[in-house]
Formats: C-alpha cells, sequence, structure tokens
C-alpha cells in the first residue's frame, strides 16, 4: 500500500482535508465493473443518517463491545454522541474527534486481515438491518441508470467497503488509517474523510474515473457535507438535519425523507423534550463509565 505523508491534524486544515480525500479516492476500490450506458454520471452518498440509521461508527463500537475488544467507558464515550446525534439529528466535531481517537487507539498494531474479518461480522449483526430502504432504492436506479454509486463517508474505508458491497454498489470513500506491512500504525493519512475533505475525494475520483460532475448526484443529511453537496450539480438532501431542510428548501434541492413514526424527533422535537433525552443519554453514559471504573 502508498503510505502518503502523514498529519496529525495540528497543521493547515485545508491541506488535510485535500490529503484526506485524495488518499480516499486513492484506496477506493471498485467492486463492479465500470457502467456502459452513462460512465460520465455517479452518484455520493453520506452513509450515517443517509443510507444507515444512526452513526456506522457507533455500530461498529457496539460490535466491538460486545465482542469484548472495546471497554465499556469507550462505548459509553461513543453512545453519548450518539444520543446527541439521535435527538438533534446533527454531527458534533468534538464527538467526531473522540470516536477518531478511540478507533486510531484500537486500530494500532492490528492487521488489515483482522479489522476486516471484524467489519463483516459486525455489518452482519449490527448495520445490515439498519440500511434506510428508502435510501438504498434511491442509490439502485442510479445503478439501474448505469451510473457508478460509491458512499463517502468518515467512517474507516474497510467498513465503508463492506457496506458497499453488501449493498452492490460500485466502491466507497472513507477515511485511512496508515499502514506498514498490513499492520496499522495508529496514524491517519490526512484527516477524517469530514467536511471539505469528502468534497476532495469526490473531486479526485471523478479525475481518476473521468466523471463529469455536472452530471453527478449527492445525498445527504447533513449541513456539514455542504462542500459535496455542492460540488456536484444533482444535490439531494436525505433525513436531513434542521440547517440542510432550510438550504435544500432555500435552493429548491429535492428532499427524501425516510423517518417514520417518530421521525419528528429528529427535526422538530420540542426544546424540553429535545433536552430531556439528551440528558437521559448522558446519564446512561455516566452510568456505564461508573461500572468500568468500579469493576
Amino acid at each position: 500500500m502508498r503510505l502518503w505523508p502523514w498529519s496529525d491534524g495540528d497543521g493547515d486544515g485545508d491541506e488535510d482535508a485535500e490529503l484526506a480525500g485524495e488518499a480516499a479516492a486513492a484506496a477506493a476500490a471498485v467492486d463492479m465493473p465500470a457502467p456502459v450506458p452513462d460512465p460520465a454520471a455517479a452518484a455520493f452518498f453520506d452513509v450515517d443518517n443517509t443510507l444507515i440509521r444512526g452513526a456506522s461508527i457507533y455500530h461498529f463500537a457496539r460490535g466491538l463491545a460486545a465482542r469484548k475488544l472495546f471497554t465499556l467507558r469507550d462505548l459509553a464515550l461513543f453512545a453519548l454522541g450518539q444520543a446527541s446525534f439521535r435527538v438533534r439529528g446533527e454531527e458534533n466535531a468534538e464527538h467526531i474527534s473522540t470516536a477518531r481517537e478511540a478507533a486510531l487507539a484500537f486500530v494500532a498494531g492490528r492487521s488489515v486481515g483482522e479489522l476486516v474479518s471484524l467489519c463483516e461480522e459486525i455489518y452482519d449483526d449490527k448495520m445490515a438491518d439498519r440500511i434506510w430502504h428508502g435510501t438504498r432504492a434511491l442509490a439502485l436506479k442510479h445503478l439501474d441508470a448505469g451510473q457508478q454509486v460509491w458512499l463517502v463517508t468518515a467512517t474507516p474505508v474497510e467498513l465503508a467497503r463492506i457496506i458497499s458491497h453488501r449493498l452492490g454498489l460500485t466502491g466507497a470513500l472513507g477515511t485511512v488509517a496508515e499502514t506498514e506491512n498490513g499492520v496499522y500504525t495508529g496514524r491517519l493519512v490526512g484527516h477524517l474523510l469530514h467536511g471539505p475533505a469528502k468534497a476532495g475525494a469526490v473531486r479526485a475520483l471523478a479525475k481518476h474515473e473521468g466523471l463529469d460532475l455536472s452530471r453527478c448526484s449527492a445525498y445527504s443529511d447533513s449541513y456539514n457535507d455542504l462542500p459535496m453537496l455542492t460540488a456536484v450539480s444533482h444535490p439531494h438532501a436525505v433525513n436531513p438535519d434542521a440547517d440542510l431542510r432550510e438550504h435544500a428548501r432555500e435552493h429548491g434541492w429535492p428532499v427524501h425523507d425516510f423517518r417514520t413514526g417518530r421521525r419528528v424527533t429528529m427535526v422538530a422535537l420540542p426544546a424540553a423534550a429535545g433536552a430531556g433525552a439528551l440528558a437521559g443519554g448522558v446519564a446512561a453514559g455516566v452510568a456505564l463509565r461508573r461500572h468500568y471504573r468500579d469493576r
């Protein structure tokens, strides 16, 4: 595997984002042959709360905890971020950073083959039944039209590839962890594939695959993904957070909402109820941390 110059994120943010995007494109794996009818067009899908309910890295952490490969304290920290994500429908930079550090600490010294096997097991066990069928149907429409369909996500590229492969998509762009001789070093290549880095990855992949971004589509739930959504000519909001919903309406973007029943919790939850639900999530996390400390 080619090793790119490593940055721990303390340097220039734009440079880190561009490096992460280039690394994701370089590590991309095409699972299906290039489509013939429309080879210059593609669709790019975010994963968390766009394709899958909740945060994929949290579901992965749950799978690790179930296999006793992750501590209760680590899972508690993930749970706090997940509780906030589910209540507010928004990503949080601090939670993302916590998830990154925990994930890097876990993979350091492990082999790529071991992680891939875990990703396969945990996807089948914890994630397969959390796929939004409506979003998958959107992806299949692009495939039926002869277009490539790529996942673009901050989750580790190994897990993103498993999700893509299981759903029959073209491939995945995800966060790339540095390896040496097939073993993870505990460092990232560039930074998380998040925000501007996603747009960088899309542009780099388009150049590599000969895609015309003016004919491409992108789908996301998060306002944080505006760089990716505006990198193409056909942006879509899926299960959007409040800011993205407003932006989509102002700009006439299609809005797809596949949440049913309690989906209003994500977009119109009364402030008091939202605070109560978040407090409940925090309390659960604190209880887990106390349990771990007292063991």
